[in-house]
C-alpha cells in the first residue's frame, strides 16, 4: 500500500494506491499540529492501522521559517565575524529609500559566539582551536540555554576538522548543525544562512516527524525534499533546510507526470491552493536552483526553481487605507477558513467570491463532503462591496480579477522576465483552486492551450508517489577550468558518491538501483554567479557553459572559465506504480446546470468522467470532480483524454474571461 500526503496551509491531501487503483481524499489541515489531520485522513481511508509506504510533503519547516517560530539558536563563527548574518550582502530592499525601516537581525547579538579554528583559503591554519575555546563555548551555551547550535567557520568546506571538534564538544540534548555537513560550499554568508536555518527549524521538524512516526507505528515514512527527491524520515530531521519547498516539489513531480501522460513536455505550471500559489517552468524536467529564497532569507541548498506568492483560495479581500481593493497575502487558512466554510470566518476570500459568482457549487465541494454556505459568502462579499460602492456580484468579480492579476504577474516573472515566450508552452493548472482561474490566466499570457490533469486537486500528493529517493551533494573547488587536475576532480566526485551511496543504502537501496549524475558550476573569471552544466570533461563543459550563458543572458564572453563547485545527484529508480490509470468513460452529457453571474441562461455542469474524448465541451461551463472544479470560460472548449486529463483550448478571438461584463 502506497500513500502520498501533502500538508498545505488550508487542506491536507491524500492519494492512496493499492496496486490496482487510486483513492483520493482531502481534509482541513490542523496547522497547530499537522499530524492530527494526517491521522484523521488515514482513518477516513481505513489505513490507520495498516502497513503503508508513506511519502509526505510537509510545510512544517516552511511555516516555522516564515512565521519566525524556530527555536532559540546560537550561531558560532570565527573571531571578528559574529555579525556575518546581520551584515549579509549589504543589499537594500528599497534602493532609494533614505529612511529605511530597521531590519531585525536573524540571530540576536547575544546568541552570536566567536571562537578560534580559522583557516585560510588554502586550508592553512591561521588561528588554532584550543581546549580553552571549546570550554568557553560550552559554558556560554549552557548559560544561554539554547536548543540548537549552528557552526559556520571560514573555509570549512576545505577542511572540516575544527567544525567537527566544536560539534563533539556541544552539550547533550542540543541540536547541532555544521556548515561542512549542510552546505560545503564557498560564500560564507549563504553557507551560514543555510546552516542557521537548518538549526533554527531543525528541532521543530524533528519533533513533528517523531510525533508522526509515533502515531503511525506500522508506516514506513519518507519525506519530500525541496529538490524533488525523497529522504527517509529518520534522516530528514537532520536536514530540515532541505524541506523548505517540500510540498511544492511534490507538485512539480506530479505536474511532470501529468504532462507526460498528456503528451505535453513544455509546461508553465500553476499550483493554486488555499493559502498560496506556486508557479514554475518545466521543459522536460523541473529546473533546480541553488539561489532560492524563503521569505527574506537566501537558501543556497538545491531546490526546485519556482516563484511563490500569497494568493490562494483563502486569500482575504479587504479595502486598504487608500480606499482600494486588496487581495492577500493574508489568508483565512483552515481555521476559520473562508466565510462559506461555516466555521466562523466573516472576512471575504477568493473562494467566497467564486461561490458568489456561481463558479463553485455549494453541494459539490470536496465531492459534497463539505457543503458551502452561499448566504454567508454573499454577506461577507456584500460588506466589502458596500465599502467600495459596488454590488455583491461586482465586488466578487473584482476580487477574482485582482487575484488573477497577482497570479498572472507571478507567471510572467517565471517566463517573460527570463526571456521565455509563454505562448510556446501549455499552462498546466492544479491545486484545489487552480481550475477556477486557469482560462483567465492563459488569456492574460496569450496562451491558447491549458491542461487540467486528472486528480488536479491533489496532484502534489500524487507527485509524492512519483518521486524517487535521492540526494543532491556538492563541494567547492574554485579554480580556473584550465588548471583543474582530472584526478583531483575524480576524487572529489568519488567522495561525494561514497557519501550519497551510504545514505541511500541506509534506506534500503541496492547499489545497482542508484543512478549517478555529475555536474559542475562554472562561471567566467570575475563573475559572482555560476551556471550548472553536466560534467563531460573540460572541453565539453567549457562549450556547454558558453552555450548556457548565451541562452540565459544573450551573449558569451572571450574570458577564462572558472570551475566553482562539483555537484552530484544520486537517485533510485522511479517507483513502479501506474499512478494515472485513467477514468472510465461516462454518460457523455451534463449532470446538471448552474447560474453564473453575467450569464442570462444557466450553464451546463459536467462531471469530469462524462466529458467525451471526441466531442468538446464549450464554455461557459463547469467541470467538476471529487477534489476540484474547472471553470471553462466563454470562448474555450475542453476535451478529455484517455487518462482523464482535460485539454482546454481557446478559440481564436475570444475575449479575456476575467474582464467579462456583469451588466
Amino acid at each position: 500500500m502506497y500513500l502520498g500526503i501533502d500538508t498545505g496551509g488550508t487542506f491536507t491531501d491524500f492519494v492512496c494506491y493499492d496496486g490496482h487503483a487510486l483513492r483520493v481524499h482531502k481534509c482541513l489541515s490542523t496547522p497547530e499540529a499537522p499530524e492530527r489531520a494526517i491521522l484523521a485522513g488515514m482513518a477516513a481511508l481505513g489505513l490507520a492501522d495498516r502497513p503503508v509506504n508513506l511519502v509526505h510533503g510537509s510545510t512544517v519547516a516552511t511555516n516555522a521559517a516564515l512565521e519566525g517560530k524556530g527555536v532559540r539558536t546560537a550561531f558560532i563563527t570565527n573571531r571578528g565575524f559574529k555579525d556575518l548574518l546581520t551584515i549579509g550582502r549589504q543589499a537594500r530592499a528599497e534602493l532609494y529609500n533614505l529612511q529605511p525601516l530597521p531590519v531585525t537581525p536573524p540571530v540576536p547579538a547575544e546568541l552570536c559566539l566567536e571562537t578560534g579554528g580559522r583557516l585560510g583559503a588554502d586550508g592553512s591554519v591561521l588561528e588554532a582551536l584550543t581546549e580553552a575555546d571549546l570550554a568557553a563555548l560550552s559554558a556560554a551555551l549552557t548559560r544561554l540555554q539554547v536548543r540548537a547550535v549552528a557552526i559556520n567557520l571560514l573555509f570549512s568546506f576545505v577542511d572540516d576538522r575544527f567544525e567537527r571538534a566544536i560539534e563533539a564538544a556541544m552539550p547533550d540534548g542540543v541540536f547541532v548543525s555544521r556548515s561542512s555537513a549542510v552546505l560545503p560550499e564557498y560564500k560564507e554568508y549563504e553557507r551560514g544562512m543555510a546552516t542557521w536555518l537548518n538549526a533554527w527549524v531543525g528541532p521543530v521538524v524533528h519533533g513533528y516527524l517523531a510525533r508522526l512516526a509515533e502515531g503511525l507505528p506500522r508506516a514506513r515514512v519518507a519525506v519530500m525534499q525541496s529538490a524533488g527527491d525523497t529522504i527517509a524520515a529518520a534522516q530528514a530531521g537532520r536536514q530540515a533546510v532541505r524541506m523548505l519547498l517540500s510540498g511544492p516539489a511534490g507538485g512539480l513531480a506530479g505536474a511532470r507526470l501529468a504532462g507526460q501522460s498528456a503528451g505535453r513536455e513544455r509546461l508553465l505550471s500553476f499550483d493554486m491552493g488555499g493559502t498560496s500559489t506556486d508557479v514554475a517552468l518545466i521543459d522536460g524536467e523541473p529546473a533546480i536552483t541553488s539561489e532560492g529564497r524563503i521569505g527574506p532569507y537566501p537558501v543556497a541548498v538545491p531546490m526546485v526553481d519556482m516563484h511563490t506568492i500569497g494568493a490562494g483560495g483563502g486569500s482575504i479581500a479587504q479595502v486598504d487605507a487608500g480606499g482600494l481593493l486588496r487581495v492577500g497575502p493574508e489568508s483565512a487558512g483552515a481555521d476559520p477558513g473562508p466565510a462559506c466554510y461555516g466555521r466562523g470566518g466573516e472576512r471575504p476570500t477568493v473562494t467566497d467570491a467564486n461561490l458568489v459568482l456561481g463558479r463553485l457549487r455549494s453541494d459539490g465541494f470536496l465531492g459534497g463532503r463539505l457543503r458551502l454556505d452561499g448566504a454567508a459568502a454573499r454577506r461577507a462579499v456584500g460588506r466589502l462591496g458596500e465599502a467600495l460602492g459596488l454590488s455583491v456580484d461586482e465586488a466578487a468579480l473584482g476580487i477574482v480579477q485582482l487575484a488573477n492579476e497577482h497570479m498572472a504577474r507571478a507567471l510572467r516573472v517565471i517566463s517573460v522576465q527570463r526571456g521565455i515566450d509563454p505562448r510556446g508552452y501549455t499552462l498546466l493548472s492544479f491545486g484545489g483552486a487552480g481550475g477556477l482561474h486557469v482560462c483567465a490566466l492563459a488569456e492574460a499570457l496569450g496562451m491558447s492551450e491549458a491542461l487540467v490533469p486528472v486528480h488536479a486537486g491533489v496532484l502534489s500528493a500524487l507527485g509524492m508517489l512519483a518521486a524517487r529517493r535521492g540526494r543532491h551533494l556538492s563541494r567547492t573547488i574554485a579554480r580556473p577550468l584550465a588548471e583543474v587536475d582530472g584526478e583531483a576532480l575524480a576524487r572529489a566526485f568519488r567522495a561525494l558518491e561514497r557519501q550519497g551511496r551510504a545514505e541511500l543504502a541506509a534506506e534500503g537501496l541496492a547499489p545497482g538501483e542508484i543512478v549517478v549524475e555529475q555536474g559542475v558550476d562554472l562561471r567566467y573569471c570575475g563573475q559572482a554567479y555560476s551556471l550548472t552544466v553536466p560534467w563531460g570533461g573540460p572541453a565539453a563543459v567549457r562549450e556547454a557553459f558558453h552555450l548556457a550563458h548565451e541562452r540565459r543572458y544573450g551573449h558569451r564572453l572571450p574570458l577564462e572559465v572558472e570551475l566553482v563547485n562539483v555537484r552530484l545527484r544520486l537517485r533510485g529508480a522511479a517507483p513502479p506504480l501506474d499512478l494515472l490509470p485513467g477514468l472510465a468513460a461516462g454518460a457523455g452529457r451534463p449532470v446538471g446546470s448552474a447560474r453564473l453571474a453575467g450569464n442570462v441562461a444557466p450553464v451546463p455542469v459536467w462531471a469530469r468522467e462524462d466529458v467525451a474524448g471526441g466531442e468538446p465541451v464549450t464554455g461557459p461551463a463547469l467541470i467538476i470532480d471529487a477534489v476540484s472544479t474547472t471553470y471553462l470560460a466563454p470562448g474555450w472548449h475542453a476535451r478529455r483524454d484517455q487518462g482523464g486529463n482535460l485539454l482546454l483550448q481557446n478559440k481564436a478571438g475570444a475575449a479575456p474571461s476575467f474582464s467579462q461584463d456583469l451588466s
